[in-house]
């Protein structure tokens, strides 16, 4: 649609007011024109407010969306709960304004053209299409995806392209050409006032309505449910507080230390769902390369994408809408290094002595090459790990999977590059536990996490809607004592202390696993091949001699390298497609 000298395009994944709601809309006067990507869910209360001073034509939330933006203007954003990503052009003014909402569930890339003009889009690829410019590398931003696995927020793979940060708008003026970007939220350490027991309670009622608001639609809602706490809650509140039915999904391996779908089934069938699942027996090259060159647009490094996309397939032959338990455990403190962490506060009390004879004879074995929910010398490889890049680490911005002086040996000219991490306050006081959540919740959440579900999702026109990113559910789990949600080695006790009957027992027991891929199998089964083979045509600023020593040692089973082999892999996969 071309409107005043601005052209705009829409996808439609339609889950509301399915037969009207088209895209772009304009306002009846014609000034206004929005494409909107996203779900606002409290639009039908947020629409009665608004009654009085708009005409509504349609049934759906772009409309409210419109009508707000026109008639409050980017305050209005304080007011909705959702996922969002827009662009509203004002053909009277030439300004166009940009929104992401607060947690970054929706991305939205925008880059300057030539001749002054602004190009945006929610993926990579399209954005591409539009600029019609040539894209380089940034080489600060590939080091950065080599310390994290991803590229930090407000930055990507290129030079010439920005992401919108969450919780941000930008205004731009096509008679100026200039840019403001503005913050329409923060996330805020809080102080909560009441006791443990009313927390709880609060909690309770306030996830139970953030899963109400989410099952919202005009087509049928699913979930993902791996088996775990987070997603099982999500279905346990569906079956058990809304009394609705619901169909589950699952992706399980041939490899049993990372298969979930007996735990899943577990589940299933204590909730009484209608259970769907599927084994992912092998990757196929092509499909990932398809998945990060059409969809991802840049490297991505975590391996779960594939899984994910897979349920995502599962899922869409049944229903235009899942429900996931994203943002549980950076809400929650539920990751292992939160755990991990806590143990090395003890451990780093031995004397030096101590510690040095604990890590021979942990290195003196060699690392087990299965999940480390299987092995305890798994995890004692893994808590070295951790111990060895403390001081690298902090202050914690996020996990590193290089650290800098394995950056110095593996890229030598990237070893002063990278961006400064974005959008951490600088609060005084923080644990080291509470730092990490925040830094986990506005990064590695947003940059890893809800990244890999949006695309993995999208591609299978698929929506994935997360009730833990509500924002009375962020802003109440940051407001609450560190100690309440975690004490020693045990996590997540806010959440078993609200819905501990709702959910078995074992499910509470049950150790933390995440979704796990098998690479460090494939990388003894073949891929080490194709590695050798990306890395012989073009390494880039990679130094092929390191990348085949941690090759050799995964190989001979003395270290699992799994994890940064498949980052390489990706970085160069990326690389020859000439991206």
């Amino acid at each position: 649609m071309q409107v005043g000298g601005a052209l705009l395009g829409h996808r439609r994944l339609s889950i509301i007011d399915i037969a009207g709601s088209p895209q772009p809309m304009t306002d009846p006067s014609g000034r206004y024109a929005l494409t909107y990507n996203g779900e606002i869910y409290n639009y039908r209360e947020v629409r009665a407010t608004l009654q009085s001073r708009w005409a509504f034509q349609t049934q759906g939330d772009t409309e409210v969306l419109l009508a707000g933006l026109i008639l409050e203007g980017e305050n209005f954003l304080a007011r909705l709960e959702g996922m969002w990503a827009f662009a509203l052009w004002d053909v009277q003014t030439q300004q166009l304004v940009l929104g992401r909402d607060r947690m970054g569930k929706k991305p939205l890339f925008f880059q300057s053209l030539r001749g002054g003009g602004i190009a945006c889009a929610s993926e990579l690829p399209a954005l591409r299409r539009l600029g019609g410019a040539v894209w380089s590398e940034d080489e600060d931003s590939t080091a950065d995806y080599l310390r994290y696995g991803y590229f930090l927020p407000g930055h990507t793979a290129y030079r010439e392209v920005g992401e919108l940060l969450p919780g941000h708008t930008l205004r731009w003026d096509a008679r100026s050409g200039q840019t403001d970007m503005r913050q329409y939220w923060q996330l805020q350490l809080g102080c909560y006032s009441g006791t443990q027991q009313q927390a709880a309670e609060q909690l309770r009622e306030v996830l139970v309505d953030a899963v109400r608001k989410r099952m919202v639609a005009d087509v049928e809602v699913g979930a993902f449910l791996s088996g775990g706490v987070d997603s099982s809650l999500i279905c346990a509140i569906v079956r058990r507080e809304l009394q609705q039915p619901l169909k589950t999904f699952t992706i399980g391996f041939n490899e049993a230390a990372f298969d979930e779908r007996p735990f899943a089934r577990q589940v299933a069938d204590a909730l009484g769902t209608d259970h769907y699942e599927e084994v992912l027996a092998n990757w196929d090259e092509s499909e990932l390369e398809r998945l990060m060159l059409e969809h991802v647009g840049q490297p991505f490094a975590d391996s779960s994408l594939l899984p994910t996309h897979l349920v995502s397939k599962v899922a869409a032959r049944q229903v235009k809408v899942a429900l996931s338990g994203d943002g549980g455990d950076e809400l929650f403190c539920g990751y292992q290094r939160y755990q991990a962490r806590t143990l090395w506060r003890w451990y780093s009390r031995l004397p030096q002595s101590a510690r040095k004879l604990a890590e021979h004879a942990v290195r003196a074995l060699p690392e087990p090459m299965v999940h480390h929910s299987r092995s305890l010398l798994k995890k004692a490889h893994l808590f070295m790990d951790v111990a060895a890049r403390q001081e690298a680490e902090w202050p914690y911005f996020a996990p590193l999977m290089f650290s800098p002086e394995d950056i110095r040996l593996l890229a030598p000219a990237l070893r002063d590059r990278g961006h400064q991490p974005p959008g951490i306050p600088q609060e005084t006081g923080l644990d080291d536990l509470r730092r990490m959540m925040l830094a986990d919740a506005l990064i590695y959440l947003p940059q890893d996490i809800l990244t890999k579900v949006d695309r993995a999702s999208m591609a299978c026109a698929l929506e994935a809607r997360a009730p833990f990113l509500d924002r009375q559910v962020v802003e109440l789990a940051f407001s609450l004592p560190r100690e309440w949600h975690r004490r020693g080695i045990s996590g997540k006790r806010m959440l078993q202390r609200s819905f501990h009957a709702d959910l078995p027992s074992q499910v509470w027991r049950r150790r933390k696993q995440g979704f796990g891929v098998p690479i460090q199998d494939w990388f003894r089964n073949g891929l080490q091949d194709k590695l050798i083979g990306l890395l012989e045509a073009d390494p880039g600023p990679i130094e092929p001699s390191v990348v085949m020593k941690l090759l050799e040692q995964h190989r001979q089973a003395g270290r699992d390298n799994g994890y940064r082999l498949w980052l390489i892999f990706n970085y160069l996969l990326w690389r020859r497609s000439g991206a």
